[in-house]
């Protein structure tokens, strides 16, 4: 089995190599050339998960940047020469997310006519950077995304709701830039690559309107549950904006990068992408696993991309890829004979609140997890994935990637 861990170790590592931001940017650079500028001067703001090696590069590439500034996540923060470098707070902003948002706002302010902004986007944006709409609290969209991440709810929702109650997302950074002109470079952590969904869209349009975002709060059964002036908000007349333009540019997705794993899939193995959609409750995630693997035979390597919910029951830690990781061990104890390995990782490192990128199980990880002690139902009933998975020493570890373009999943199967 050890065999199998680190081909499905080799094969995630694949996934983040492919989406690494600084040969994206490079590459996209590369291939279409930012139009030369008569005048004026270039900021460059770097929003997410990935800010830090993208904006190292925008700055080696890109000359005479007046002013730049990254905002990234705690285990990225880095020193980057010529760069002002903040740490928001992920998934749940806090004071250090609006002390960015604001950070982000006040150098766009210092535009006019003729300047140029470079935003090199990717995901996690939507919690690191923060700036609550007129008559809102940044306590008001901590509880409401809190809400939301409990919710179910797939991120293209959350994100409809989340651009409503902001002023840098849904096309915010693009108002507060204008008049300067507005160049988007998007490493993409959202399933079909929706520009409007990634890092909630700061230089596109918004994905809905104000009675969208009600109307999906009604609908997932949490709008009496939102704060007061959350609701008198999102139940106030939309107001009509001037369209603004960005050249928005896609420069990484989890679709390539699940191309980049089948690429790197050995001999034997007969490989395929299975699904670029593996979204859903992880309960129905694990099924598609399931139903993919028994129609299956010989040596195999399944392929899987996307990014799954979870239904919070419990108060226990863990994450949607420790927890899919978990539920495709416990489901095949009596489904799966001996010899396979299933991998479930977040292409960023960290996987929910936890330190963990996800779990890499085996047909042995229920026997491990009942020898040291635990009992794997209750853990898992009590969303408590993490300390499943530890008990299993099969916590998928890797630390900060430096890039996001959500899951990856790889199930292997040797020779029967």
């Amino acid at each position: 089995m050890a065999e199998l861990h680190q081909i499905a170790m080799d094969l995630f590592q694949a996934a983040v190599g492919r989406a690494d931001p600084a040969r994206a940017l490079r590459r996209a650079l590369a291939d279409d050339p930012l139009p030369k500028m008569d005048g004026g001067r270039v900021f460059v703001v770097a929003i997410g998960k990935a800010a830090a090696p993208m904006m190292r590069e925008a700055l080696a590439l890109i000359p005479d940047v007046h002013q730049a500034l990254v905002v990234t996540n705690p285990e990225n923060l880095c020193e980057i020469e010529g760069a002002r470098v903040l740490a928001g707070s992920h998934p749940v902003p806090d004071e250090a997310s609006e002390l960015a948002g604001r950070a982000v706002l006040e150098m766009l302010a210092e535009t006019r006519e003729g300047d140029r902004v470079i935003a090199l986007i990717s995901g996690g944006g939507s919690a690191l950077m923060v700036a609550p709409a007129p008559g809102l609290t940044l306590a008001d969209k901590a509880k409401v995304n809190e809400l939301l991440l409990a919710s179910g709810l797939e991120i293209n929702d959350m994100n409809l709701v989340r651009q409503q109650l902001s002023a840098t997302k849904g096309g915010g950074l693009l108002r507060h830039a204008a008049p300067a002109e507005v160049f988007g470079f998007l490493l993409s952590d959202v399933i079909g690559d929706d520009l409007r969904a990634i890092a909630s869209g700061p230089t596109v349009s918004p994905l809905g309107t104000r009675a969208d975002a009600k109307a999906m709060l009604v609908r997932a059964g949490i709008w009496d549950v939102v704060p007061e002036s959350v609701q008198a908000h999102l139940s106030s007349v939309d107001v009509a904006e001037a369209a603004l333009f960005a050249d928005n540019r896609l420069i990484g997705s989890n679709g390539q990068s699940l191309r980049a794993m089948l690429d790197a899939v050995p001999v034997p193995f007969d490989a395929r992408i299975v699904s670029e959609a593996l979204v859903g409750d992880v309960k129905d995630a694990a099924e598609e696993v399931f139903r993919a693997v028994e129609g299956a035979t010989g040596p195999v390597a399944l392929i899987f991309g996307g990014e799954t919910t979870v239904q919070l029951n419990g108060d226990g830690r863990g994450g949607r890829n420790q927890e899919l990781a978990l539920r495709v061990a416990v489901g095949a104890e009596d489904r799966l004979a001996p010899g396979w390995v299933f991998l479930s990782g977040g292409t960023d490192g960290r996987d929910g609140p936890t330190d963990s990128a996800g779990g890499l199980v085996d047909s042995d990880t229920i026997a491990r997890i009942t020898q040291a002690g635990g009992d794997f139902a209750a853990l898992l009933e009590n969303n408590d994935s993490y300390a499943a998975l530890k008990l299993a020493n099969d916590l998928l570890l890797t630390g900060g990637t430096g890039t996001n373009v959500a899951d990856v999943q790889v199930f292997l199967r040797g020779a029967l």
